[in-house]
């Protein structure tokens, strides 16, 4: 840590008259979590990180090994701008977690981005991102999920009532130092969607986790729910994380080739080819709940069928069209992420399958540019053209295999992401719905 960065925050805390820093750090299910310490102890949490007992912690310790160190990043320090007229200045900083030695905590989901990042580096390159995090407004946080507006795709009002809800949200975004490209109102009934300019990937990861709850607290003051869950509305569409991502070489967009058909480097076809060749064995990390596979099923807009194209929406990788002079824009969209994924590994598990692809120097196939939506069972088989995983629990066996997953994560983490997720598969699979009572008990 730079001295100037302690220094800096040192300084503003006592200048701006903040009275609570909050300390964030996620969990293996990329919950945030997050505790409170006055101005008095903060210099020493800089200097010593604070300790704290991890065994309650999701994917965290077990009992007999608790002790865990939270060191607050610097670089991340700002201010929470909901606070209301005479309420206390808060500020907060994202944290990484360590052991009680010092060194870093192999549970820590920032840590295993990190290590992909570093990975990234010492091949030559630094990993961006520009994630698309959609959500819906609700009126009620429980029961039935009720809309405010029968509203689609970039309408606006009256119909778009949410606009002031979605602006409060950017404003408070850019007042955290968080770049906002546009938002709009997406597809579905009440969904809506703010992009983030792209950054670089352990930034917008952190970036990714304040977004969520800055739109939930907007949300809240303005007597609304916000959810990110995959699919909360049967017959509409869900809620995806199309995630853009691209490698540079310092300055330069490693992705770009002005020679290429595509305008396509062998290195962006080689990482292209990565994603797609892993992508049923990464597809748990990015859509990983029971819901996320009530979302990734044809006909709703999201991407089930393994293949690349650059106009057509129904592949998993998209890569929109060159335009003269914007060779930094090239890059590659994977489609199937879910906003209710963890971030820091998801984008882990999304760089280690391109940078697999670079290291075996995968070939990219053709792209399809056909609806694969219309296209026969048969003729997709012919193709050669895979679909992702179907439920949770074909997911989680598709990556428990996974030698990439699992180096990309770690293995602590892979190993407790993967007990978590069978428990969860497990728990579904035993309850009976309403949907079963409704079809089956007059019948059977």
């Amino acid at each position: 840590m730079g001295e100037m960065d302690m220094d800096f925050v040192l300084k503003t805390v006592k200048e701006k008259d903040i009275r609570f820093i909050r300390l964030w750090f996620t969990d293996v299910l990329g919950f945030l979590k997050s505790f409170e310490i006055t101005p008095n102890e903060l210099e020493g949490a800089l200097t010593e990180g604070m300790g704290f007992d991890g065994s309650s912690i999701e994917g965290y310790a077990r009992i007999e090994e608790s002790d865990m160190i939270a060191m607050p990043d610097p670089s991340t320090f700002c201010y929470l701008p909901f606070q209301n007229d005479g309420e206390p200045i808060i500020a907060r900083m994202f944290c990484d977690i360590l052991e009680p030695d010092g060194s870093p905590y192999p549970g820590d989901p920032r840590w295993a981005l990190k290590q992909n990042l570093k990975k990234a580096k010492d091949m030559g390159f630094s990993y961006y991102v520009g994630p698309e995090l959609e959500y819906f407004y609700f009126k009620n946080p429980g029961g039935n999920p009720l809309t405010l507006d029968s509203g689609g795709y970039f309408d606006l009002t009256p119909s778009d009532v949410a606009s002031p809800l979605r602006n409060d949200s950017v404003i408070a975004l850019e007042k955290m130092g968080i770049q906002v490209e546009f938002s709009h109102h997406e597809v579905a009934p009440s969904q809506h969607e703010i992009d983030l300019r792209y950054m670089e990937a352990l930034t917008m990861a952190d970036a990714a986790m304040t977004y969520r709850l800055i739109v939930k607290e907007i949300a809240l003051k303005h007597g609304v729910y916000a959810t990110f869950m995959p699919k909360p509305l049967f017959g509409e569409n869900g809620s995806g994380m199309h995630t853009h991502q691209s490698l540079f070489k310092e300055e330069e967009n490693a992705f770009f080739d002005p020679k290429d058909r595509y305008h396509l480097s062998s290195v962006a076809k080689s990482f292209i080819a990565g994603l797609l060749t892993h992508a049923r064995e990464i597809c748990l990390v990015v859509a990983q709940w029971v819901n996320s596979y009530k979302r990734l099923v044809p006909g709703y807009e999201a991407p089930v069928y393994v293949s690349w194209a650059r106009r057509n929406r129904s592949a998993l990788v998209r890569v929109p069209m060159y335009k003269p002079g914007k060779a930094k824009a090239t890059r590659a969209e994977f489609r199937c992420p879910d906003p209710a994924c963890n971030p820091y590994l998801a984008f882990a598990a999304m760089l280690a399958a391109g940078l697999k692809g670079i290291e075996q120097n995968y070939l990219l196939s053709d792209p399809v540019e056909e609806d694969i939506f219309h296209m026969s069972e048969e003729e997709r088989g012919h193709r050669g053209i895979l679909s992702l995983p179907g439920s949770l629990g074909e997911a989680i066996a598709e990556t428990e295999n996974s030698k990439l997953v699992k180096e990309a994560l770690g293995d602590h983490i892979f190993e407790k992401f993967i007990a978590n997720k069978k428990i969860e598969w497990d728990n579904y699979r035993v309850h009976v719905s309403q949907y079963e009572i409704d079809r089956y008990l007059p019948i059977l």
